[in-house]
């Protein structure tokens, strides 16, 4: 989120009415903003159609300077469009003039996470993991720290539940939950388990499920897209960390019935799928374990 000048000339301050507005690591975050409140005019290259259907596009939160009001990043929490319907087309006139004016955004596709429910509280994590890890020196050959710096997902703390772990897993409620639903016999194991992956295309990908019936889990998927952006965390790590935190969500549910489950040989077929695709990896497939019969 390092603005150049030209950027800023490109950005209209966002006035603060007040309404679902809060203040963290040093950034004003509002709600619900048109792209049109956010640019200042029409940039090179883009057409006046582009122009008139993206400026009419909203973001779900946008982060601001404090000092000045300008935009710093814009978060989109949704279900990822359909291919070739019209809010794809939409969504991809908006982000073009994002590129152009060097405005930020932060994508984030679920079926299950809502910007209303989870967007504030996805908003504070990504603003403190960035502070964090701005305050943390990276570690390189010349470094004269005998131990590496944690990470921000890997402070260890003491959780809701009094339990020790990761305070900065965004699943950890979902994971209690779980064996409190286990040992309630609601669930058939008590373990979310998931993987991650990231594409060369540059989104991230997590997947995390957990066994409702013996042979029959509930499952989630969450894309993580960053544009000229990065989350503070592994966006991969953190789009599985969302994809349990959508776990929780729907274990809380009381619509868990037999057709939203998937089946445990739908699944290995799946993340099967999934492996057979790792030429399209940023990185090499870490979860051949999970497609062993």
């Amino acid at each position: 989120m390092t603005p150049t000048a030209t950027d800023d000339a490109r950005l209209r301050p966002v006035p603060c009415d007040g309404g679902g507005s809060f203040t963290r690591a040093g950034h004003v975050v509002h709600g619900h903003r048109r792209l049109g409140e956010l640019v200042a005019h029409r940039p090179e290259g883009i057409t006046g159609h582009q122009w008139s259907s993206a400026t009419r596009e909203e973001f779900d939160h946008v982060v601001c300077a404090a000092d000045s009001g300008l935009p710093r990043l814009a978060v989109s929490i949704a279900p990822a469009a359909p291919p070739g319907s019209v809010r794809l087309r939409a969504e991809r006139m908006r982000e073009a003039v994002c590129a152009a004016v060097g405005l930020p955004v932060l994508r984030i596709e679920s079926p299950t996470l809502r910007a209303a429910d989870h967007g504030r509280p996805i908003v504070t994590y990504v603003l403190e993991a960035r502070d964090y890890a701005t305050a943390v020196p990276p570690v390189g050959p010349d470094a004269e720290a005998l131990d590496p710096p944690v990470g921000f997902r890997d402070i260890v703390g003491r959780l809701p539940d009094g339990r020790q772990g990761y305070v900065n897993d965004l699943g950890a409620l979902a994971r209690a939950d779980a064996v409190a639903a286990y040992v309630a016999r609601r669930l058939a194991d008590p373990i979310v388990r998931g993987l991650h992956v990231r594409w060369r295309d540059g989104a991230a990908e997590g997947w995390s499920w957990v066994e409702v019936r013996p042979g029959q889990s509930l499952v989630e998927r969450v894309t993580v897209r960053e544009h000229r952006f990065r989350c503070g965390v592994d966006a991969a790590r953190f789009a599985e960390d969302l994809a349990a935190l959508a776990v929780g969500e729907r274990l809380r549910s009381p619509e868990m019935d037999e057709p939203a489950l998937v089946d445990r040989t739908e699944l290995r077929r799946q993340i099967r799928a999934l492996r057979d695709r790792r030429d399209e990896l940023a990185d090499d497939f870490a979860f051949d374990h999970l497609c062993a019969d």
